[in-house]
């Protein structure tokens, strides 16, 4: 029957033994494809991507590109959809890159990092209006390219924009601090550029995780490198006409193709000075160990993460439900935020897994183009959803609403799975699905989670559910699980998912989850550093400062 007007034929599985009492009888499950007489695929997107910028000039790209396909597929070929292509650079164009920001920034003397910050904002502004022409068009990449629903495609391009504004407004608050006297020294204090950023964003949010570093760096007077996603990287093509008019020469320069190939000798040069990446703690440590003076070199790294939630007794389980459900399946799981792993006192497990098969069930399933909450994936393949499903149940455990299609798996679609009961010897308990495989641990005594969270390489956020009553007594337990909590961890969710916002908030991570810190304020002091000028003579350093760009005030 057909489910989703032109754009796919759906059908329904049908329950043999859901074992549950609440859930509804059937999914209701999509194909990932398109007819090529739907509106969705005559009005698909193909994006240009081979092409460069490289010291403030946009030019054709000649050479050797990759052609890159939507996780959506055309019904009548069979095919994945291609939407563009992008250029697969070698090392001696990612050099030139590279070579083209050091001389822009030119230890501090180039055209960008001596202007005052106040004109660096009027440039970034000038951008923003340009990239606001273009929102629609963004957003509509992202969704065929990464296939995010039409809000989430939208949201990744709003938020982006949001943050910026609020970047820009704390910048001029940094910035306008007054002289300042200590022990007959008077000092102004200001934050100043570093030189050089090598950018590495993600594919899962290209849009919106990339500027939260990229934008504050050039605010702060630096000049850029981008190496540019392979999957969810064809947006930013859409944008270099804009940085190519908006700034100087070489403060803004992107690198597309193989990372493997293209970022070793970027590092190996020495010439960055800022490291911002997002992806696995391997590749990071690979980097980072390229660089021939690591000491020096400013990191921000938001890398692997297996964020816990924890469900106790006396939990208000509607609310625990609600909220789990969201911080697992949001974006089909593909978050560093997502709930990975989730474990439930044993004494609620089995009212708690109905709720929760229910609420899953509840969740359409298909194409993008529109608001199916799981949608086909980009950032994983739905064989490694299937390898780490088939492990956990070779060792005893059981999908919980397989018999109303969890972990139904057409091509790149795949339906949440409830995995329960998960234990240590699966994949599953230690393994970062970024996707949607739910796995399901009971427990007896907080013991269980407490060293699990001890063992763990990584931490980032957790989750703790417990009665939502404000009169509830306190309880010595929680307060014992939320400590360790807070120092295994960077953030704890009470009764509430795991996420990344609001913006103003510190991002962070313990351990091999990350490294910095990003939040509106601190990521502009990440990619900054304090600079003074002191005297014991006030006067002279007014008149030493009168036309400074670095020690102006707004």
């Amino acid at each position: 029957m057909t489910l989703f007007c032109c754009y796919s034929t759906g059908h329904k599985v049908e329950p043999d033994d859901m074992r549950t009492t609440s859930s509804p009888t059937s999914m209701t499950i999509g194909k990932p494809e398109v007819s090529q007489d739907s509106e969705a695929f005559k009005t698909r997107p193909f994006v240009d991507g081979a092409k460069t910028l490289i010291g403030g000039q946009v030019k054709p790209w000649t050479g050797i590109f990759s052609e890159i396909y939507s996780p959506v597929y055309c019904t009548e070929t069979g095919e994945r959809i291609c939407i563009g292509k992008q250029a697969t650079m070698s090392p001696k164009e990612a050099m030139e890159a590279v070579h083209a920001a050091a001389k822009a920034w030119d230890l501090g003397r180039g055209e960008w990092p001596q202007k005052s910050l106040q004109e660096r904002i009027a440039v970034v502004e000038r951008l923003v209006g340009k990239l606001k022409e273009k929102r629609m068009e963004i957003a509509k990449v992202l969704q065929w390219e990464i296939c995010k629903n039409d809000a989430d495609s939208v949201k990744e391009f709003d938020r982006t924009m949001d943050f910026v504004s609020a970047l820009i407004e704390t910048a001029r608050k940094m910035n306008s601090g007054p002289a300042v006297c200590q022990e007959g020294i008077h000092a102004i204090l200001k934050r100043s550029p570093m030189g050089v950023m090598m950018n590495l964003g993600p594919s899962n949010y290209p849009f919106n995780e990339t500027y939260a570093t990229w934008i504050p760096a050039i605010l702060m007077g630096n000049s850029i490198v981008m190496k540019v996603p392979n999957t969810g990287g064809l947006a930013h093509f859409l944008t270099m006409e804009a940085y190519a008019e908006c700034f100087p020469p070489g403060v803004v320069n992107f690198i597309s193709g193989r990372g493997r190939d293209t970022m070793p000798p970027c590092m190996e040069s020495g010439l960055v000075d800022i490291f911002a990446f997002i992806g696995s703690s391997k590749a990071a440590d690979a980097l980072v160990k390229a660089h021939p003076q690591p000491h020096r070199l400013k990191n921000l790294l938001s890398l692997d993460a297996k964020n816990l939630a924890i469900v106790l007794p006396d939990a208000d389980l509607d609310v625990a439900v609600k909220e789990i459900v969201a911080g697992s399946t949001s974006f089909n799981g593909q978050r560093c935020t997502a709930i990975k792993l989730v474990m439930v006192h044993s004494s609620i497990a089995e009212t708690f897994n109905q709720k929760f098969c229910s609420a899953v069930a509840a969740l359409p399933c298909g194409l993008p183009f529109g608001k199916n909450h799981i949608t086909p994936l980009a950032c994983n393949p739905t064989s490694f959803m299937q390898s780490l499903t088939e492990d956990a149940k070779s060792k005893g455990a059981r999908v919980l609403n397989e018999a109303v299609g969890g972990g139904h798996c057409d091509r790149t679609l795949f339906v949440p799975a409830v995995v329960y009961p998960v234990t240590a010897e699966m994949q599953l308990w230690t393994a970062e699905q970024f996707g949607p495989v739910i796995p399901i641990a009971p427990f007896d005594h907080l013991e269980t989670p407490i060293e699990w969270l001890r063992k763990m390489p990584f931490g980032q956020q957790t989750a703790l559910f417990t009665s939502n009553q404000a009169a509830a007594a306190p309880s010595k337990e929680l307060s014992q699980l939320l400590d360790m909590c807070a120092l295994s961890t960077c953030r704890v969710n009470l009764n509430a998912q795991c996420q990344r916002g609001p913006d103003m908030f510190p991002f962070a991570g313990r351990r091999s989850s990350a490294m910095g810190t990003i939040s509106v304020e601190e990521v502009l002091r990440a990619v900054s550093v304090e600079t003074m000028v002191a005297s014991k003579n006030p006067e002279v350093m007014r008149r030493a400062c009168a036309s400074s760009n670095v020690f102006a005030t707004l």
